[in-house]
């Protein structure tokens, strides 16, 4: 028996287990006949969502529920010397006021944790940090105690404003790029270059704002933790879990069946969920605690600003012999985390001569983590903004521009690219969009309104992480797929039961799928856009190993085998697969990364192509139409696939022209703390958008051959947005948002 089949209770599940050293050119899901994969398939979990019976975190039953309200300091930074909770203790309702819970909770599992046991938060460094939890019968009760409790502390100096302290960054330690890194004589190249572009673009924070607040339920049974959360990384986050309550990762299960997004805001674990396990731990009962809107943009991590400093150097033609791109970005003093700005910049165009650097900025306010396609999302409204500036300070179309800078291979590491699509995804985009008659900035004039079009490629590194999931084919002919992966609203309980569906021929209704409960196989969790590629290669290996196993009863070889329709055709013969099994057949199929990340770079690729129009009396920027083409391996489902691409459109709208995280200089209290004020697009901004995939295998990053795509829809959108602006007015904002303001102080007064 394998470990894995001793560790999830499965004595009589084998393990089919591949490191992805080689390519692996043959797929069961090329040649099977069930005719279900990428095919655009409805949510199989719909029915429960549209009729509300899927149960999300906040919404579990207990017995004896309590509930929990988090107390926040109400002031920047400072030590606490005495927490005054008589008031509250006095209102009816009101059960208990915890202060002694972690310092980790002020940092939500992106790399502050202390190894200390829980002893109470003394030193704050931020407004809004979370300071004790007020526990009463009802939420209203506890709502009332929360707002009660006053909290006295000695002022500390503090730093929130990033104009202020640009000059205190620091490189940061290597995370999934070195924090500096350089090739060839930048400064020389670029001073002799005879055409040069040096721009500097920021960006604000962002919050992701899902629709589902961050929200627990614990229980404790029998010295076990059981907690209802919402999270996106079950496996890793009660690790987390574990570690902030001092005890071991066996005594903590996470469930988390659905989770209404997440965009990396549920990557580790949120303050609610340590404060709702020690409070039910202490008073022997249920804890439920889920934030205020307000509470999550105070207490959970946001997108880092970001100043970046973009400079090419090319010849006459444009071809990029000198790049740099420096940022500055910035977290709260006691993080180590750090967005990667220029993730993309290392590979997504050619240049001997490069410089790619980045710096941590400490400021006082609420920590910065990993927000749906780190680095990428703003780093290349940067850069292809930049690219932009360079076509037009060229006179050359900008698709041309970035065809003349293809490079053959990864243009640092020097190796062969597993797969790349961007020149063929801009040629389409622009046969699609009529990129043909675009005009010149400025000239496009109707009325009082200014029309213009903007291009940006699209990029995202894409990752293959550890991933386990058992299948079992039962003896009525269903399979059960049991992992602990999630389904964010990114459509995994569908594609997982596709490619059970497709590689045991099975109809889509005859399989199960159970997700997000920690007790299951650990998958990669949903994040990084690796959980299709990664969960999905861990149930197809599964089915590998069953579609061996069914062959072998069969007498012929897995090759002569055709499954369709729960029966197994070979031989001349076809029989039900139930007759070909005595008792349910389990097996665990498990991924990891090899060789092929390190002999291969892969990335998915794509381009974005946006149409506006402006109004030269207000500065009112409209979008009329956006599309987007994507190649991105194999496409699971097309349906979700391009579900994923339109919120990344959408998302990149909002970055571009309304999302900004605004903080009180005077205490980095965040001021927009709810979607009234934090703008996110609404139907009103929104266009129709077109979404088209390119054909693509990519045999070298995994079994399946797909790759993610929820955070390549995302990156370069924003920038496509604002190229159209520029072309429109000839009015170039390097600030984001693209407010209406930005734009009118720059046209001529008679526009």
């Amino acid at each position: 028996m394998s470990i894995l089949g001793k560790l999830f209770g499965s004595d009589d599940a084998e393990t089919n287990a591949l490191v992805m050293d080689e390519p692996r050119p043959d797929s069961f899901l090329d040649h099977g006949a069930q005719d279900v994969i990428g095919k655009p398939i409805n949510r199989v979990e719909g029915p429960l969502k549209v009729t509300g019976r899927a149960p999300y975190a906040a919404e579990y039953p207990a017995e004896r529920l309590s509930y929990g309200v988090l107390v926040r300091a109400t002031f920047g930074a400072g030590k606490i010397t005495r927490i005054d909770d008589s008031a509250a203790r006095a209102l009816p309702g009101v059960i208990d006021v915890i202060t002694d819970y972690d310092t980790f909770i002020r940092s939500p599992g992106q790399g502050g944790a202390t190894d200390a046991p829980p002893q109470g938060v003394q030193e704050v460094h931020y407004f809004g940090e979370p300071v004790a939890v007020v526990v009463a019968e009802t939420f209203e009760a506890a709502r009332d105690g929360a707002a009660a409790v006053r909290i006295e502390h000695e002022a500390k100096e503090a730093n929130y404003v990033f104009a202020a302290h640009k000059d205190q960054g620091k490189e940061p330690k290597e995370d999934q790029i070195p924090g500096h890194s350089s090739q060839g004589n930048f400064d020389k190249a670029f001073n002799a270059a005879p055409v040069q572009i040096d721009v500097t673009y920021t960006t604000p924070s962002q919050n992701s704002t899902a629709m589902e607040p961050h929200a627990s339920i614990a229980e404790w049974r029998d010295g076990t933790l059981i907690l209802h959360g919402a999270y996106q990384m079950v496996a890793s986050d009660q690790q987390q879990l574990a570690k902030a309550l001092g005890v071991s990762a066996d005594k903590v299960r996470i469930i988390a069946r659905f989770v209404g997004g997440g965009f990396g805001s549920k990557l580790g674990i949120a303050p609610e969920s340590v404060a709702a396990a020690v409070a039910a731990k202490k008073l022997g009962r249920p804890v439920k605690i889920v934030l205020a809107r307000q509470q999550v943009y105070d207490a959970t991590v946001r997108r880092s600003n970001t100043e970046q400093r973009i400079r090419l150097g090319t010849d006459a033609n444009g071809k990029i012999d000198a790049l740099s791109h420096n940022s500055l970005v910035t977290n709260t003093p006691y993080e180590r985390y750090w967005e990667p700005v220029a993730v993309g910049t290392h590979f997504l165009y050619g240049g001997e001569n490069r410089e790619i650097n980045h710096d941590l900025v400490p400021l006082n306010l609420n920590a910065a983590g990993s927000m749906r396609a780190p680095g990428e999302a703003v780093g290349m409204m940067g850069l292809e903004c930049a690219i932009d500036e360079l076509a037009e300070e060229l006179g050359i179309d900008p698709i041309e521009l970035r065809r003349r800078n293809e490079p053959a291979q990864e243009p640092e590491k020097q190796i062969p690219f597993s797969s790349r699509n961007l020149i063929p995804a801009l040629e389409k985009g622009a046969q699609l969009f009529g990129w043909s008659q675009r005009k010149k900035a400025g000239t496009d004039r109707r009325g009082e309104w200014l029309h213009g079009m903007g291009v940006s490629s699209a990029v995202r590194s894409n990752q293959l992480m550890k991933s386990a999931a058992k299948v079992t084919l039962t003896t009525d002919g269903r399979a059960i797929v049991d992992t602990d992966m999630t389904d964010i609203g990114t459509g995994t309980y569908t594609i997982l039961a596709q490619i059970t569906a497709e590689t045991l021929g099975l109809p889509i209704d005859k399989v199960v799928v159970h997700l997000g409960d920690g007790k299951a196989p650990p998958s990669s969790g949903s994040g990084g856009s690796w959980g299709a590629g990664s969960a999905g290669s861990s149930v197809y290996l599964a089915c590998e190993k069953i579609r061996e196993k069914l062959a072998k009863a069969m007498g012929v070889s897995v090759a002569d085998m055709t499954l369709k329709d729960g029966r197994a055709i070979g031989d001349n013969r076809s029989v039900a697969i139930t007759d070909l099994i005595d008792e349910n057949m389990g097996v665990i199929g498990q991924i990891e990364p090899g060789k092929q990340e390190k002999k291969f770079h892969q990335a998915g690729y794509g381009a974005h192509f946006c149409a506006v129009k402006v109004n030269v009396v207000t500065g009112e920027v409209r979008v009329e139409r956006m599309l987007g083409v994507f190649a991105a391996g194999r496409i699971l489902n097309e349906k979700t696939a391009r579900s994923q691409c339109l919120g990344g459109m959408t998302f990149g709208i909002g970055s571009a022209m309304t999302e900004e995280m605004i903080h009180d200089e005077r205490n980095g209290k965040v001021v927009n703390r709810d979607m009234a004020e934090y703008h996110v697009p609404s139907h009103a901004d929104v266009p129709h958008l077109e979404v088209h995939f390119l054909e693509e295998r990519d045999v070298h990053v995994n079994p399946i051959h797909a790759k993610g795509i929820g955070e390549l829809g995302i990156s370069g959108a924003g920038a496509a947005v604002a190229n159209a602006i520029f072309n429109a007015t000839g009015v170039r904002v390097r600030d984001f948002p693209i407010t209406c303001d930005k734009i009118i102080e720059q046209l001529p007064f008679d526009a």
